[in-house]
């Protein structure tokens, strides 16, 4: 009697998400015969873990490819003949020559419950508009980004102080829990797949350090949220004072008052506020200046106080 072969695949990964879920096949049993992954940017803070020192713990074959589309890598890619090719927070698009290698099917893990926030940093985006939940889907991939039949969904809720890596560390747990649930259907060729409402969602693009300059036009609430979206470790939310860029790395809401009809930024019994356009505060928790800690003594000595704000511009006058 001839033992059944267990499931191979191919799994293109990076970032934490990339290694739990690596992690998951590897205790299911997958055969996984080669794993695509990224190099680490010198200039990108890098926080998480590594998908490649997993793979060679586990004594799996690492590239890390400028382009996986590159005919050579398909070549690669195809000699391991998979069953499955899973993306797990990889970077880069595959297109059809890669899709079409898998004989059960190619599925990506995206941190966001598609159709909504399908496209790019989907954690920093939902952030960023104030959601209450979020989570993680395992769909089929397609040519159309984020557009396949979907395998099984995984919600999180978002608290309203939570920051984008709070975030992120849910969806992490999340990812790993809904693979585990959904592999074993997978792997036998059970699994239920939802034709994915596009019409339903909603698709949103990357981001870049620009994009955290603070708009004093804008609701208290909706400031608080691109600063909790943006804050360590990613670049931060900033306003300029004059030539002075103030980066403001962390914030905590309330829903309280603001102490008038001006909008400034002031320190009171200790604590940093931003009183803003609509009559609300937040709490401003940690400033710094050319990456140096600001506190109550040296805000005062930039600003003999307080800083009036110049609403929709993002600067600050003493």
């Amino acid at each position: 009697m001839t033992r059944e072969s267990p499931p191979s695949a191919v799994v293109f990964a990076y970032h934490q998400v990339g290694v739990r879920c690596l992690n998951a096949l590897l205790a299911r049993k997958v055969a996984v015969s080669l794993v695509v992954t990224h190099r680490d940017d010198r200039d990108e803070n890098i926080w998480w873990e590594s998908v490649a020192d997993l793979a060679r713990l586990a004594g799996i074959p690492v590239i890390t490819p400028d382009d996986p589309n590159d005919p050579q890598v398909v070549k690669q890619v195809g000699a391991c003949r998979p069953d499955f090719i899973f993306s797990f927070y990889y970077r880069h698009m595959l297109k059809a020559p890669l899709l079409q290698i898998p004989a059960k099917g190619a599925y990506n893990m995206h941190g966001s419950l598609l159709p909504s926030y399908r496209g790019r940093v989907p954690v920093n985006w939902a952030l960023v508009k104030g959601e209450s939940e979020s989570g993680m889907t395992l769909h089929r991939m397609e040519l159309k980004p984020d557009a396949g039949h979907i395998l099984g969904r995984k919600a999180v809720a978002i608290l309203p102080n939570d920051t984008a890596k709070d975030l992120f560390m849910k969806l992490v747990c999340a990812a790993e829990s809904l693979l585990l649930k959904v592999l074993p259907d997978l792997l036998r060729g059970a699994a239920r797949e939802q034709p994915m409402d596009l019409k339903q969602g909603s698709y949103f693009g990357g981001r870049c350090p620009e994009d955290g300059r603070i708009d004093w036009s804008r609701k208290a609430w909706e400031i608080h949220n691109l600063i909790r979206a943006v804050a360590p470790p990613y670049p931060g939310a900033f306003t300029d004072i004059g030539d002075t860029r103030l980066m403001i790395l962390g914030s905590y809401w309330r829903g309280e008052a603001s102490t008038g009809d001006t909008v400034k930024m002031y320190w009171q019994s200790g604590r940093c506020y931003a009183d803003c356009a609509d009559g609300k505060r937040i709490e401003l928790t940690r400033l710094t200046v050319s990456g140096h800690p600001l506190d109550e003594q040296g805000f005062r000595g930039l600003s003999k106080g307080e800083f009036l704000i110049e609403q929709g511009k993002g600067n600050a006058e003493a």
